[in-house]
């Protein structure tokens, strides 16, 4: 009886002094209650990629300096065309661009579909 009294007190001491679980609304760790001066967003970056056995051609280049954000970019269609679009963001202002198109577009011949011919041998 004894043991069981002992065992039922060790219990009530070890839930007692067990911490308590936080709140999930509770306020974040007073670590993450500071806040940092951060830099404002300053880069420039520009990339290409021409395929000379396909003739894909793709190319991007973005600089931005605070809000002021500017770049284009090309994409070779593949009725031939190139696609380049020219953009920018200022601000609040959205994001603004300009489409053209370089090359004449090319279709090839259309042909009627004609299913392959079959050639069945009796053994």
């Amino acid at each position: 009886m004894n043991t069981k009294v002992l065992l039922l007190l060790l219990g009530l001491v070890a839930v007692a002094a067990a911490e308590k679980p936080r709140s999930v609304y509770s306020s974040p760790p007073e670590r993450f209650e500071t806040f940092e001066e951060v830099e404002p967003p300053k880069y420039g970056f520009d990339w290409a990629v021409q395929d000379g056995e396909s003739g894909n051609a793709f190319d991007h280049q973005e600089a931005r300096d605070h809000d002021n954000t500017q770049g284009s970019y090309t994409v070779q269609l593949p009725d031939g065309r190139l696609q380049r679009v020219t953009y920018y963001v200022d601000g609040d202002s959205g994001f603004v661009a300009e489409v053209t198109y370089e090359g004449e577009a090319r279709y090839p011949e259309s042909r009627e579909f004609q299913p392959p011919q079959t050639q069945y041998s009796s053994p």
